[in-house]
C-alpha cells in the first residue's frame, strides 16, 4: 500500500498574499503534489504573478470560467476584466487559455474527476443548494469532461463556498477559494488521500484546510496597483460578503 497526499486548490483570483500562504500550508505539511482547479486570474489585482506560481507548484490544473474571459480573445464587458487582461503576458494568457476542462485520476478504487464548475462547462453554477438533478449530473461523462466513465468523486471550485455531500451517485467536494473565500473571509483547500494503485477497499480521506492570510496586505497592493473594483474586492477579502449583496447591507470600503 502506497498511501498519498494531494493538495487541491481553487479559485485564487489573482490573490497573491493568500496564495503565498496557503503554498507555505501545503510545503509544511509535506505535501508536494498539488491540483489547481482554476479561476487563478480575474478580480484580483496579480494574475500574472499567480499564474508563475501556478505553473512552479501545480503538477495539474484545469481552466476555470475567468481563464476562458480574461485570457481569451472574447469581447470584454467592463474596466476590470480589461484591466485584469491587460496585466497577463501574452504567454501568461496562451498557457491559461489551453488548460484543459477536466481531469481524472485513480484514489483507492475510485475515480476522483477534478474540474472548475460542473461537467456542462466552466461557467455552469452548482451551488450548495443544489437540487437532486444537480447532483446527479456532477458524477455523469460529458463531451466537456471526455470519456464514457463516470466519476465517483467530483472535486470543483467556483462557488467560493467549500462543502462536502455524499449520495447514491457518489460523493461531491467543493474546495472552496484560496483568493476569494465566500462563507468566510478565511481561504480554504482541500487535502485528499489515497493509494493510487489500491482498491476500495484502500484507506480514502478527503480534509478541509482553512489558512489565514494577511488580508490588508493584499488591500494595499491593490490600492498601490490601482485595479478598478478594488472598493468591492476590500470588501469581499474583509467580510467574505459576495459584492451583490454589499449595498443591501450598506457594506462600504473601509479607509483602510
Amino acid at each position: 500500500m502506497s498511501l498519498q497526499r494531494l493538495a487541491v486548490v481553487s479559485d485564487v483570483h489573482g490573490n497573491l498574499t493568500a496564495y503565498q500562504a496557503v503554498l507555505a500550508d501545503i510545503a509544511a505539511r509535506g505535501i508536494t503534489r498539488i491540483l489547481n482547479l482554476g479561476d487563478v486570474v480575474g478580480k484580483g489585482p496579480r494574475g500574472s504573478a499567480c499564474t508563475a506560481l501556478t505553473r512552479e507548484h501545480c503538477e495539474a490544473t484545469v481552466r476555470g470560467n475567468w481563464e476562458v474571459v480574461v485570457a481569451g480573445q472574447g469581447e470584454l464587458r467592463s474596466e476590470g476584466q480589461a484591466w485584469w487582461r491587460r496585466e497577463l503576458t501574452e504567454e501568461d494568457r496562451r498557457w491559461l487559455f489551453a488548460l484543459p476542462g477536466s481531469l481524472d485520476l485513480q484514489l483507492s478504487g475510485r475515480r476522483v474527476r477534478v474540474l472548475h464548475a460542473s461537467p456542462a462547462d466552466e461557467f455552469t453554477r452548482v451551488l450548495r443548494g443544489h437540487s437532486a438533478q444537480e447532483f446527479a449530473m456532477m458524477f455523469t461523462p460529458t463531451p466537456f469532461t471526455g470519456g464514457e466513465e463516470r466519476a465517483d468523486v467530483v472535486v470543483y471550485g467556483d462557488i467560493h463556498d467549500p462543502f462536502l455531500r455524499s449520495g447514491r451517485e457518489g460523493t461531491l467536494v467543493n474546495v472552496g477559494s484560496v483568493g476569494n473565500q465566500l462563507d468566510d473571509p478565511t481561504p480554504s483547500y482541500v487535502i485528499l488521500d489515497g493509494d493510487p494503485e489500491g482498491g476500495a477497499e484502500a484507506p480514502f480521506g478527503i480534509q478541509f484546510v482553512r489558512v489565514p492570510y494577511d488580508v490588508e496586505a493584499e488591500i494595499a497592493a491593490t490600492r498601490a496597483l490601482g485595479m478598478p473594483e478594488a472598493g468591492a474586492w476590500e470588501i469581499e477579502l474583509r467580510t467574505g460578503i459576495y459584492r451583490g449583496a454589499h449595498a443591501a447591507r450598506g457594506l462600504t470600503p473601509g479607509a483602510g
